[in-house]
């Protein structure tokens, strides 16, 4: 058996931090609401809005510069998405064509037409320019008249933003304004008539296609980042020791073949050696019964090999042993054993403020006839019982007497922890608009992680 320190550092919080497994937090996630009509409220004076508030009809001369009949939707374009779209028929070019799509701030005036303010953009179908802000504008050399169906969106992955004309791209421009956008349509000349379509009917242009290519593109700039196949080699064999996953361990290394060797020190790489190997059959025999819910042998195994854990009967690691039991029971079926186990044991840790989350949420698996149907049921899963080996493998690596201290996380982790906060920051520099990053979506798969 290796040797041991007279006892564990400190990991309280660490340990619990690893032994609970709720599901991750999707707040923000909800979907948002997005515009469904045009705004009435807050319109040209110049304009005849249908019932349904999703046709718009210039009833005025349009002799001035200031009686332009715009027109918000209700609501701000949402953010926390990849790309908002939205489009508009012309029914009528009326006398001389000049309608606009586009975006506008709330402190938008309705009387011009949009890119004409600052904090707005327009596409014009009288001369087929793109028009954002006060004398700003550049030439798409696209017009649009009567029957032509055209759009406006916001990328937001590649802040910018892009319109569209029958289907076709037409113009795409940089999203300087981090402000909410709404979406907004502009007319100016008599008899003048358009419809909006905020996606109540399919679009004429391929939005989804475009959102499809936007991913494609990052993830094929993710692949060609360069990286010597040793650095990978290196964080998975790290990944792999620091867990305890010594068949998975065994298997990988017959698998290169001695192509890469066993420990690869890459400083620069930001990938230090590693040394966790230490106690890695025991820590791979008690992952494999905390896996299997035999908490009894994790206990047993625990007093034979490292008794020190134990000895502090109201630790975290103790505390977590005694939940898993008790969870263990309550699946099993077992109510009236786990209500006489939690007498037993669970009661001496009730007060302690830092055991007071999971401790609720086990005894509330007594409260439901159906537990795995429970909002608690997430203690009843696999992932559950890997938290649990995973608290009971840090502890035991904090015992190493030749670590450089406590590390609770392996490389990979670290990795992924840092790519969390760097696509946040990014996020965060963009207004906070565009997708919000979730890891454990990208893990799975999920087209809406945020990647």
């Amino acid at each position: 058996m290796p040797m041991v320190s007279t006892s564990p550092p400190d990991l309280e919080p660490t340990l619990l931090a690893l032994g609970m497994r709720k599901p991750e937090d999707d707040d923000g996630d909800e979907e948002e609401e997005a515009p469904s009509f045009l705004n009435t409220n807050n319109c040209g004076h110049f304009l005849g809005i249908s019932m349904d508030k999703l046709t718009a009809k210039y009833n005025g001369e349009g002799k001035h510069g200031n009686d332009v009949g715009a027109v918000q939707g209700n609501r701000p374009a949402p953010s926390r998405r990849l790309c908002y779209y939205f489009e508009m028929t012309v029914c009528d070019r009326g006398q001389k064509g000049v309608i606009s799509i586009g975006f506008s701030d709330q402190n938008f005036k309705t009387s011009r037409q949009p890119g004409w303010e600052p904090n707005s953009y327009g596409y014009h179908g009288d001369d087929g320019k793109l028009y954002y802000g006060p004398k700003s504008n550049e030439n798409l050399n696209v017009t649009f008249t009567t029957n032509d169906t055209v759009g406006a969106g916001i990328n937001y992955l590649a802040q910018e933003l892009f319109f569209t004309k029958n289907s076709k791209l037409v113009g795409k421009k940089s999203k300087d304004v981090k402000v909410p956008l709404y979406p907004t349509i502009g007319l100016h000349s008599p008899n003048e008539k358009v419809s909006v379509n905020f996606g109540q009917n399919p679009f004429v242009f391929d939005v989804e296609a475009l959102i499809q290519e936007e991913r494609e593109k990052r993830q094929a700039e993710v692949e060609n980042v360069p990286l010597p196949l040793s650095v990978s080699h290196s964080i998975v064999r790290a990944y792999l020791l620091h867990y305890g996953y010594q068949e998975t361990l065994e298997a990988f290394d017959d698998a290169c073949g001695g192509t890469f060797p066993s420990v690869v020190g890459l400083k620069d790489n930001g990938v230090k050696p590693v040394q966790e190997n230490y106690a890695l059959h025991e820590r791979n025999a008690l992952r494999r019964l905390a896996r299997e819910g035999d908490v009894d042998g994790v206990f047993s195994k625990l007093r034979e090999w490292y008794p020190e854990i134990l000895e502090d009967g109201r630790s975290a690691i103790s505390f977590l042993l005694h939940c898993q039991k008790f969870i263990e029971l309550v699946k099993a079926g077992s109510l009236e054993a786990a209500v006489t186990y939690a007498r037993a044991e669970l009661v001496n840790f009730f007060g302690n403020l830092l055991f007071q989350s999971l401790l609720q949420d086990c005894l509330a698996l007594l409260a439901y006839e159906k537990p795995a149907e429970s909002p608690v049921c997430y203690l009843l899963k696999v992932r559950q019982r890997e938290a649990v080996a995973d608290a009971v493998n840090a502890v035991i690596l904090a015992m190493n007497p030749n670590s450089s201290g406590p590390s609770p996380q392996s490389t990979l982790e670290k990795l992924l922890r840092q790519l969390t906060c760097s696509q946040r920051e990014v996020r965060a520099i963009n207004g906070d608009q565009g997708e919000v990053f979730r890891l454990h979506k990208v893990l799975q798969g999920s087209k809406d992680g945020g990647w």
